[in-house]
């Protein structure tokens, strides 16, 4: 296997190629070979357009009794990608180029025809001057006039130049760039100041806001201290010792002021019948102690008797007034009284 690649090949010391056979290859004989198309061309039979750079395999021949200085020349057979028909051209080594030959019509060759158009009149030209003196001074005169011709026309083309050069490029870029650099200040002192706007109305703005919550901290303050105020001179025992709401106890049904109730009752509660607890309250007689009365005590009791009667109808004319502060504690000491006044009695 490492001898499928090897270039050179053995040859026995005993190798005479005069004993090989040679193979009877006819002279005309063709090869199929892979190419591209050299030019663009139209089939014939159908029209079709076959572009440069297509691929064909195509069959190669040497083409007979054709030489150019000692170079061969070859004819390639092709087919129609359409309709199958048969094209053929060949080299063309003069022209470094290559020449249809049957089957399709060159396209595209304007260039061509052209530098063979020039020099088909060159040649005419030669022929004509050749055997004739005056055709030569004929051509020589329309040469130097087409000459001056085109020397005027070379001149006006430099004296237009010259007027586009009076005219200073270099003035006109720097003013075009002052009036760059003017409007980007301006559009910059634009900014700025709408910047500056900006930033005040959002100063004020902040302002505002800020006065407006220091007003409402103070509002809540001042209903904090209201709340805290009314919190600390009202207590949740308050309820049980009056009968109407708080806005209705500085004043009674009647319009008549009534007397502040102190803190301690508030909390407490008086004793008497006509608050919340009176009801509830149920007050303790002393026990009766049966004890022999004295001659000192039986000649005071007259006069206790006196003092008790007297206390009774002071504190009768005096409970009608004053009923809130000090009503209650009357009523229930002079009870005590009228007590001790019996028990002494009996």
């Amino acid at each position: 296997m490492s001898e499928r690649k090897v270039l050179n090949k053995y040859y026995p010391p005993d190798f005479d190629p005069s004993k090989i056979p040679k193979l009877k290859l006819p002279k005309d004989r063709q090869y199929v070979v892979r190419l591209m198309a050299p030019f663009n061309m139209r089939c014939k039979t159908c029209g079709e357009y076959i572009y440069k750079g297509k691929k064909f395999n195509a069959r190669k021949e040497t083409v007979q009794n054709e030489l150019y200085m000692g170079l061969p020349i070859f004819r390639f057979y092709i087919k129609c990608t359409r309709c199958l028909a048969e094209i053929t051209f060949k080299t063309d080594p003069e022209n470094t180029d290559y020449a249809m030959e049957h089957g399709a019509t060159r396209n595209f060759q304007a260039e061509k025809l052209i530098e063979e158009e020039e020099k088909r009149i060159q040649q005419e030209r030669e022929e004509e001057e050749l055997n004739n003196p005056m055709k030569v001074l004929e051509n020589r005169t329309k040469d130097s006039k087409m000459e001056m011709e085109v020397l005027e026309n070379l001149q006006e083309l430099k004296e237009l130049n010259q007027r586009q050069a009076q005219v200073d490029f270099e003035g006109m870029i720097d003013r075009y760039r002052e009036l760059e650099r003017r409007e980007r200040e301006r559009e910059k002192e634009e900014d700025e100041r709408e910047t500056k706007e900006m930033l005040d109305r959002a100063l004020m703005k902040r302002l505002r806001d800020s006065d407006s919550d220091s007003e409402k901290e103070e509002e809540e303050e001042e209903s904090s201290n209201s709340q805290s105020n009314k919190s600390s001179t009202d207590k949740p025992t308050d309820v049980l010792t009056t009968d109407k709401p708080t806005e209705a106890r500085g004043t009674s049904a009647s319009g008549v002021k009534r007397a502040k109730v102190e803190s301690w009752e508030k909390s407490v509660g008086v004793l008497g019948g006509g608050g919340a607890l009176g009801s509830l309250v149920v007050r303790k007689k002393p026990a009766a102690t049966v004890t022999k009365p004295s001659p000192v005590a039986t000649a005071a009791a007259p006069t206790l008797k006196t003092v008790s009667k007297a206390s009774s109808a002071d504190s009768k004319n005096d409970s009608q007034p004053v009923t809130s502060q000090n009503g209650s504690s009357s009523l229930s000491l002079l009870g005590a009284y009228s007590d001790s006044d019996s028990n002494d009695s009996e």
